[in-house]
């Protein structure tokens, strides 16, 4: 069995960003289908990607999974990576996992080493887009619940984003986070998001402020380029912290675990590399005793179905990512996504990664370009 075609399809989701699927062909007419990870702007680049590296792909045997990319990153990337060409490989070694599932009539977490649960506990986030006074999010929070989530995610802090903030914003969000909290009650699980903006001092200050609200944990408190900024925060916060989504590869993860920088790491199958590399990142971290919880800012579809396999199949894994606005057009796209039930996802049982894909629903809302937006101006900046 050869790979014969490797096209994309940039998908128009109407909210924040478009997805960007890979479908891999075969000789014997077995099928795969995988998912880029993108971001607003980027996402034409991601595709550009997909289509220059699907020429090393086609002719090849699927089974081969990690020689291609192995030889991808050598030959083709020459060892210098980047953010579109690792979201692209992430895509297609998905399609190929998918291909080998179908091939050999076994779900991709069988063929990993089998699972080590039979459910994938999830987060819900999204949910808390536009929302600015504390009442407005906790409403939102009470509506997350009733759709069966014991765990949500949401970034508290006013824009525009600052490294350095003032107590005004530190107290909004401290505002924010105490009314979700009387909202969803003790035992919903908040997870505080921060997006790489501040400054150890802030971060440290912030997250201490935030503790007595029992945060389950506090996601990338600066950037992870600067490893030992985090891991200082990491020493002086009382909140588990979290940095992965912006690092590729475990080589990428190597010096975030030789420094002690993070409690848990979430590295996204949709750009760290693929299935097998998230499992291997997490394999990485089990002998630091440090938990694995998978980013997925991509789709319901099939990032999530990827994020699902690998997570199976770590005993080190703790939770995963949904995002909850996606979800009607998930399900129109694949009438068998996975979806979660009472904050959990049953893991599938069909060969590959579970599940079918609409082609004609892809046709029918093609990616868009977004409009452009306005960065900041210096006489904007603050004191």
């Amino acid at each position: 069995m050869k790979v014969t075609s490797v096209k994309h399809f940039i998908v128009d989701t109407g909210w924040r960003k478009n997805w960007v699927f890979v479908k891999v062909e075969t000789s014997e007419g077995i099928t795969g289908w995988g998912e880029a990870y993108t971001q607003y702007d980027r996402d034409t680049a991601v595709a550009a990607q997909v289509t220059e590296l699907a020429r090393y792909l086609v002719g090849r045997d699927p089974f081969l999974i990690k020689h291609f990319t192995q030889a991808a990153f050598d030959d083709y990337a020459q060892r210098r990576g980047s953010l579109e060409f690792f979201c692209a490989l992430s895509g297609m070694e998905a399609a190929l996992w998918d291909i080998v599932g179908k091939a050999t009539g076994q779900p991709v977490y069988n063929l990993l080493g089998g699972p080590v649960r039979d459910k994938i506990r999830v987060y819900a986030n999204g949910w808390s887009y536009h929302m600015e006074q504390p009442a407005d999010y906790a409403r939102a929070a009470e509506a997350v619940l009733e759709k069966g989530f014991t765990a949500i995610k949401f970034d508290p802090l006013p824009i525009p984003w600052r490294t350095y903030i003032p107590k005004e914003h530190e107290q909004h969000a401290y505002d924010v986070v105490k009314a979700v909290r009387q909202a969803v009650g003790p035992k919903t699980d908040i997870l505080i998001e921060a997006h790489r903006r501040l400054a150890p001092m802030h971060s440290i200050r912030y997250s201490n402020r935030l503790a007595e609200f029992e945060p389950y944990w506090f996601e990338e408190p600066c950037q992870a380029e600067n490893l030992s900024a985090m891991a200082d925060i990491r020493r002086r916060t009382r909140i588990p912290v979290v940095t992965g989504e912006a690092i590729y590869t475990k080589a990428g993860f190597r010096p975030v675990l030789e420094q002690q920088a993070a409690d848990i790491l979430n590295p996204d199958v949709a750009n760290c590399g693929g299935i097998l590399e998230l499992k291997e990142i997490a394999a990485m971290a089990e002998p630091f005793f440090v938990a694995v919880s998978p980013h997925n800012y991509n789709s319901t579809v099939l990032a999530l179905a990827a994020t699902v396999h690998a997570a199976a199949t770590m005993p080190n894994f703790i939770i995963t990512e949904y995002f909850v606005p996606y979800t009607e057009l998930g399900k129109r796209v694949s009438p068998n996504c996975l979806v979660p039930e009472k904050g959990y996802i049953a893991l599938p049982r069909r060969p590959g990664l579970g599940l079918d894909i609409d082609e004609q629903v892809l046709a029918s809302i093609p990616g868009k370009q977004f409009p452009v937006r306005t960065l900041r101006l210096p006489g904007e900046e603050g004191p």
